[in-house]
């Protein structure tokens, strides 16, 4: 008996140890998340200096609507020619793109920008997970308050009789 409440104890402390884990797991993305700074740390971080393949992940290409590094088309090899004559001119990330906007338009930037009504795309996300997490720290007390209250009012378990005990350990001898 005393086995299986220091089984019963052991599983409770792992529930909760794998609680806290998850929690601070959880806490440590969002903060890491939100000291990245959005799209103005990727902006700094690639306009030290330029590469095509950098700069196809980040733009599109204007007629395929889809990625330049994956589009294949007459219009997608002049971008890249143009991306590729202004690294050769030793212009950074940021100059690139922004002669690619005055040139296509924004619609050649793969992210939107940072600022007016396309900073909804930054923002929604991470006010969808605050309000989640707001969410599952009111539900998540009363979820274990009612497994509890419905793991005390649980039956115990009926014993095995005789015959039944004897046929379960012959059973558990034939597979050993």
């Amino acid at each position: 008996m005393t086995t299986s409440l220091h089984q019963f104890i052991s599983a409770r402390l792992l529930r909760r140890a794998r609680l806290r884990a998850g929690a601070l797991l959880l806490c440590l993305t969002a903060a890491l998340g939100f000291a990245g700074g959005g799209s103005a740390g990727i902006a700094s971080a690639s306009s030290t200096h330029a590469s095509l393949p950098e700069i196809e992940r980040e733009v599109m290409c204007v007629t395929c609507k889809i990625p330049l590094n994956v589009a294949q088309s007459p219009q997608a090899d002049r971008e890249r020619a143009l991306i590729q004559g202004l690294i050769d001119h030793g212009s950074d990330a940021a100059t690139i793109k922004h002669e690619l906007v005055s040139q296509y338009g924004s619609a050649v930037l793969a992210l939107p920008s940072d600022s007016g009504f396309d900073a909804t795309a930054y923002i929604v996300p991470i006010v969808a997970l605050i309000v989640l997490l707001i969410l599952l720290a009111a539900l998540l007390p009363r979820w274990r308050r009612r497994a509890r209250v419905q793991a005390r009012n649980r039956a115990p378990a009926p014993a095995l009789g005789a015959a039944d005990a004897r046929r379960l350990q012959d059973d558990l001898d034939r597979f050993d």
